[in-house]
């Protein structure tokens, strides 16, 4: 007898359908279990998992020929979420389970001997294949139903035991479809949870209002002090002025996590930013994403929210450099023999650095020990065209030891959030229309040229200092994205001359003449 399931192959972030096509043979003399349809290490044992499973289960695997088919045969099949879908289909196969319960519905769990079925990861994907290929039901792991529940229209089945899933086919103990829990899913819209306070931040000024256009327009920012001026802790306060994400970006953040196995089962929709900070012996495949069976790397963990990459200029160069095309394009392209594998990576880029190595380099309070050649060296780690890539330029000096010691406090972060809140809301009226736009920092030459209205006195200024900084074509398209945001910070509907000269002031200040140890 020929029995079909349904199931799912995750690859990159997108499911495709998988037929679980099982032909048992019982007059066949030899008993044997081929799988075939390109199945990995994980999938070639789901055999055996799904003949204990079966056995202990108190049902019947007679000992004969079977025959699995994964279908496309093309696509490489991964993982141990084909269990439940193969022993389905060698109970079908058998007369065990009626072969209409099958259709218009998709099977995935992972098996235990003992015919438990377990959680398995990138079930958001897989319902989304579900719903797109019309299918009616899903039946998952009891543990990852809250995260198959955030795919509407699509009835979920929460699922135990094997045994409990035969008895729901022949409908002699039906389990309740999962209906979920909008309140404890979707969580608190409230953002930044943990993170430092801007109040409790002393001194620091020009720092705040630099992370504050930044979180206003998502833009990328590099910080330069010396060790111990707060650039760490001005990092992490960023995410407690950050916008909460939209459900439409929640949803989107949440499949990226699903692939990699980092939700929680009772609250799996991600409703806060992601703040990511990998440390600085972080490999390329780690940073971008890679491996034989790609994976997405901290770029794309970082997808809406941000990567903090702290002491930047010890990363190695090759390292760096993969960054520049995700930061212009927003994705990132992963190329094996195989195929192309394209992950999201629309992320807001924060580092910070010493200005060499010793870390005192211009420092007026302590000396420089560094020659010219290591300081030359040292701030030639990151190259021009991804320093071009960066918006904010800012120094971070080490703070007076009088507003240490002092009592008066600055905005507080939800001061700062409200102003933030209220420039993205200006940026999600501009792009209503306009699909995959979200933010400043999002818009092409063409959006610049519909959406940034410069007053004549601007343009002006913005010419002349095109021509003495002598900008690229990039950095003066991002001068006016970035002034774009300091407008709306400030409910401008035009871009004025203040925009764009405190956008100005964010460029780079080059220095190709360092003096090494005495330099103070």
């Amino acid at each position: 007898m020929l029995a079909i399931v349904n199931t799912c192959e995750v690859i990159g972030l997108d499911g495709h359908l998988v037929e679980v096509q099982t032909d048992f043979n019982p007059r066949a003399h030899l008993p044997s279990f081929k799988l075939v349809g390109l199945p990995g290490k994980s999938v070639r044992e789901s055999a055996e998992r799904a003949r204990s499973a079966i056995r202990n289960s108190g049902l019947r695997f007679p000992n004969k020929a079977y025959v699995v088919n994964l279908s496309p045969a093309d696509i490489p099949k991964h993982g141990p979420s084909y269990d439940l879908a193969i022993a389905i289909g060698a109970l079908a196969a058998t007369d065990q389970i009626p072969l209409h319960a099958l259709d218009d519905a998709m099977f995935i769990g992972e098996l235990s001997l003992d015919g438990g079925i377990r959680h398995v990861k990138g079930v958001l994907p897989m319902v989304y294949t579900a719903r797109q290929r019309e299918l009616a039901t899903v039946f998952v792991p009891q543990e990852d139903a809250a995260e198959a529940a955030l795919v509407p229209g699509i009835e979920i089945i929460p699922v135990r035991s094997l045994g409990q899933l035969v008895e729901h086919l022949y409908q002699l103990n039906p389990i309740a479809a999962y209906q979920s829990n909008s309140a404890a899913q979707r969580q608190s819209s409230a953002t930044g949870d943990g993170a430092v306070d801007f109040a409790d931040i002393r001194g620091q000024e020009h720092v705040k209002r630099a992370l504050e256009v930044a979180a206003a327009g998502n833009h990328n920012v590099l910080m330069s002090g010396p060790p111990g001026a707060g650039k760490s802790l001005l990092a992490g306060a960023l995410a407690g002025i950050l916008p909460a994400l939209s459900l439409e970006e929640a949803l989107e953040v949440t499949r990226i996590y699903s692939i990699v196995d980092m939700l929680a089962q009772d609250a799996p929709l991600i409703r806060q930013r992601p703040f990511r900070a990998p440390h600085f012996t972080i490999s390329q495949n780690g940073l971008v994403g890679g491996g034989s069976a790609p994976m997405p790397g901290e770029i794309s963990l970082a997808h809406r929210g941000v990567l903090f990459l702290d002491e930047i200029n010890e990363l190695p160069t090759r390292v760096l450099e993969v960054m520049r095309q995700p930061i212009e394009d927003k994705t990132v392209t992963i190329s094996r023999a195989k195929g192309r594998i394209t992950f999201p990576a629309n992320f807001q880029l924060v580092g910070a650095r010493n200005p060499c190595p010793c870390g005192f380099y211009g420092s007026p309070q302590r000396r420089c020990t560094c020659s010219p050649n290591q300081i030359q060296r040292y701030q030639s780690r990151l190259s021009g065209p991804l320093l071009d890539r960066i918006d904010i330029h800012v120094d971070v000096p080490r703070v007076d030891y009088d507003k240490l010691l002092g009592e008066k406090k600055a905005a507080s972060s939800a001061d700062i959030r409200a102003r933030v809140e209220a420039a993205r809301n200006w940026q999600m009226q501009r792009f209503e229309s306009s699909a995959g736009l979200h933010a400043n920092s999002d818009m092409t030459v063409s959006d610049i040229d519909e959406f940034c209205s410069l007053r004549t006195d601007a343009q002006q200024i913005l010419a002349a200092a095109a021509r003495k900084l002598n900008l690229s074509a990039r950095s003066y398209h991002r001068v006016i994205k970035l002034s774009r945001t300091i407008a709306d910070l400030a409910a401008s509907p035009t871009i004025e001359v203040a925009h764009i000269t405190e956008a100005l002031q964010y460029r780079p200040k080059f220095d190709n003449r360092p003096t090494g140890g005495m330099r103070r």
